[in-house]
């Protein structure tokens, strides 16, 4: 009997341990932006912060152009040596011939071909000029990013390279990381890894040469832009804590705008050589080849949509809250009752709405309803005329908090309410077991 209690002990701890570990994967969803919940007084509509799913499909819905202009191989028909092996000339490009074209599309086509289909430059014959390729990629809507951007190159990779973002639409561009042989020689940087940063430095702009050294054969055609490894600072290796992340985007503007773009842009500057010394009798062994670009994320919506289209070429918020704008960031105009405001992560896991109320010309002396215009944060609806709000928050429906006027501002304690009182439920629970088995 002893026996079987403990075996029913043990499944209860698994069961525990399970949900401890799989429940920080529940907070990045966001995908409900409202449902709807019975309560004493009816029907109401519950409102939480919201956001599309991310995709690795973003390359799907962008504009690509390439500058030169002229610089994609074909036109004149060229042929190719291998970088290792200047005697095997094979690889021919045509641009008039589909079988042999390797146009800028190549690169955003779907994975898995066979053969392998690439975007190919021109080789490097006015050598000692540099080669030097920019190859654009533009939205016309502001994405976040949710994962590394990953570029398959089916050549070497380049010795040496700049990638770029624009959170303006291309008009101005910083670097987002350098990439090179040797960074001090190429870039007078210092050479770094995303490891080598910390949460104080985590908008460093490194210059790292993990992707450019020697020799790239079969296995070994990635560059990255680590995402991952810079929100890992904040959420733990394994992102469990992906409270703490979301704290920290919710308050800090410059990194939440870090991983945020309109347009990236990969800077080619020297192709990969294999030695020291240029081969000037046999230039058409160098040149990029590029098979594959990924791009992780999703629509901004300021937490006010969930779903995002593509329709009429260009993707749009499907705004929900009551907010309106390609991004959702202003209120309708029969619901300016108060400043618009985006939606907030915390507290975990729902967020705030911070939907945008009916106008007061239009709503007379009633602020709540507990349906369109619901206290937030677990504020009350008194009459239908007032919100009275739990201790620590306070506005119109409850939308705001005292700390967001302290001068060290709200940190990120407050998003980890749910997680404690989840654990607290659960260690209970456990007590509760023990207690019963030793009855």
């Amino acid at each position: 009997m002893h026996f079987s209690s403990l075996l029913q002990l043990q499944a209860f701890w698994v069961m525990v341990s399970s949900t401890l570990q799989y429940f920080p994967s529940s907070w990045g969803h966001y995908d409900v932006c409202k449902t709807e919940i019975y309560s004493e007084e009816g029907k109401k509509w519950d409102y939480m912060a919201c956001q599309p799913e991310s995709t690795e499909e973003m390359s799907r819905y962008q504009k690509v152009k390439l500058d030169p202009s002229d610089i994609t191989c074909g036109d004149p028909p060229e042929t190719y040596c291998a970088l290792e092996n200047p005697y095997m000339c094979n690889n021919e490009c045509d641009a008039s011939t589909p079988e042999l074209a390797h146009p800028p599309e190549l690169m955003f086509d779907r994975e898995g071909r066979n053969p392998t289909t690439f975007w190919q430059s021109t080789s490097w014959k006015k050598y000692p000029k540099p080669l030097v390729v920019n190859i654009t990629m533009s939205w016309n809507k502001t994405i976040e990013l949710t994962d590394d951007i990953v570029i398959t190159f089916e050549s070497g990779r380049p010795e040496q390279m700049i990638l770029e973002k624009s959170l303006d639409y291309g008009r101005t561009w910083q670097p987002y990381q350098f990439y090179a042989s040797d960074c001090l020689e190429a870039f007078h940087m210092e050479a770094k890894t995303a490891q080598d940063l910390t949460q104080q430095r985590v908008l460093d702009i490194i210059c790292t040469e993990d992707y450019s050294r020697g020799y790239v054969w079969k296995y070994d055609k990635h560059v990255r832009f680590e995402i991952k490894d810079r929100f890992a600072l904040f959420a733990g290796p394994q992102l469990h804590n992906v409270a703490s992340l979301y704290g920290q985007l919710d308050t800090t503007k410059n990194l939440r705008d870090f991983f945020t773009i309109t347009d990236i842009r990969i800077s080619l500057l020297r192709p990969a050589t294999g030695a020291t010394v240029i081969d000037e009798k046999n230039l058409s062994r160098y040149f990029y080849a590029i098979s594959d670009v990924k791009v992780h994320g999703r629509c901004k919506c300021n937490l006010h949509a969930n779903t995002c289209v593509f329709d009429g070429n260009k993707l749009t918020c499907e705004c929900e809250h009551n907010t309106t704008g390609p991004e959702c960031g202003r209120c309708k105009r029969s619901h300016q009752g108060r400043f618009w405001s985006p939606g907030s992560y915390l507290p975990i896991p729902k967020g705030t709405a911070n939907i945008c109320v009916p106008n007061i010309s239009s709503i007379g002396t009633n602020v709540c309803d507990n349906e369109l215009q619901r206290c937030q944060n677990g504020g009350t609806c008194q009459n239908n005329m007032r919100c009275h709000c739990l201790s620590g928050y306070y506005g119109i429906l409850c939308e705001k908090r005292h700390c967001e006027k302290e001068t060290g501002g709200c940190s990120t304690d407050s998003g980890q309410e749910a997680v404690l009182t989840s654990s607290s439920s659960l260690l209970i629970g456990v007590l509760c077991v023990l207690r019963l088995l030793t009855m």
